[in-house]
C-alpha cells in the first residue's frame, strides 16, 4: 500500500510545487489566523491551481463558522475539508452535507483515553488525523512540532483509516511508521526552517525518509 504523504500549512509557490514534484498525495492549506501558517482564502486558491489533479487540496480550519467555511470553500474548491478543532459529530455531519466533501477530523492524543474521543465519528468523518495534544502554553491545536507515544495507535481498531501526525521529521519519521504501520502521515513543522517557513531541503530528505520506510514496511511484510 502507497503511503500517503500530507504537507500542512503551504504558503507560497516554491513550498507547493516542491511538495507535488516529490509525490505528495496531499496538500494542505491552514485558515486559522492565530497560526503562522494561516493564509488568506483567495491566496491558497491561487497556489492550489498550481496542484490541482496532482494532490488532493485539503482546507484545515479551527472550529470554523459556516460563513468562514462558505468563503474557504468558493475561493479553494478544497477536495477534503480538515476539521482541526472541537465540532461535534453533528456538526461534522452538517459540513458534509452542506459542501458535499469528505472530512478528515482531527484529534489531540496524549493518552489511551484520547483514542475513544472518535467512537461517536466513526462512520461520521472519512478520515481521521491523530496530532499530540499541544504544550500547556501554546494556542495552536496543531503545528507545535511535538510528537506524542506512537504505541498508542496499537488500540484503534484495525479498520480505522488515519493519518499520523505531531512532531514527525526526518529523523524520526521511519520510526514512527515501523510502529504504527500508518496508512497516512502528515508533516507541517518538521519540514520548515522557522514556524510557517517551509525548507525545500527538508522537504526533500522527509520524503527521502518516508519512501525508504516505506520500502522497508514493504519488506517486513513480506518477510513474515
Amino acid at each position: 500500500m502507497t503511503l500517503d504523504i500530507k504537507i500542512c500549512g503551504l504558503r507560497t509557490e516554491e513550498a507547493v510545487d516542491k511538495a507535488v514534484a516529490l509525490g505528495a498525495s496531499h496538500i494542505g492549506f491552514i485558515f486559522f489566523p492565530k497560526s503562522p501558517r494561516n493564509i488568506e482564502p483567495s491566496d491558497a486558491g491561487r497556489l492550489a491551481e498550481r496542484a490541482r489533479g496532482r494532490a488532493r487540496i485539503v482546507a484545515v480550519t479551527v472550529d470554523a463558522d459556516s460563513d468562514t467555511l462558505d468563503e474557504i470553500v468558493d475561493q479553494l474548491s478544497p477536495d477534503i475539508l480538515q476539521l482541526h478543532g472541537s465540532e461535534s459529530p453533528e456538526r461534522v455531519l452538517n459540513v458534509k452535507a452542506v459542501y458535499g466533501l469528505p472530512v478528515i477530523k482531527a484529534f489531540s492524543v496524549r493518552e489511551a483515553n484520547d483514542l475513544k474521543k472518535i467512537d461517536p465519528y466513526i462512520g461520521i468523518a472519512d478520515r481521521f488525523l491523530f496530532d499530540a495534544k499541544p504544550p500547556a502554553n501554546s494556542e495552536l491545536p496543531g503545528g507545535n512540532g511535538v510528537a506524542f507515544d506512537w504505541n498508542l495507535m496499537h488500540l484503534l481498531d484495525g479498520g480505522v483509516d488515519y493519518m499520523l501526525s505531531g512532531g514527525l521529521n526526518k529523523d524520526n519519521l521511519a520510526e514512527a511508521i515501523r510502529l504504527t504501520g500508518a496508512p497516512g502521515i502528515d508533516a507541517s513543522s518538521g519540514v520548515e526552517s522557522a514556524p510557517g517557513v517551509k525548507d525545500l531541503g527538508l522537504m526533500e530528505e522527509f520524503f527521502e525518509a518516508a519512501r525508504k520506510a516505506e520500502r522497508e514496511t514493504a519488506v517486513a511484510g513480506r518477510g513474515k
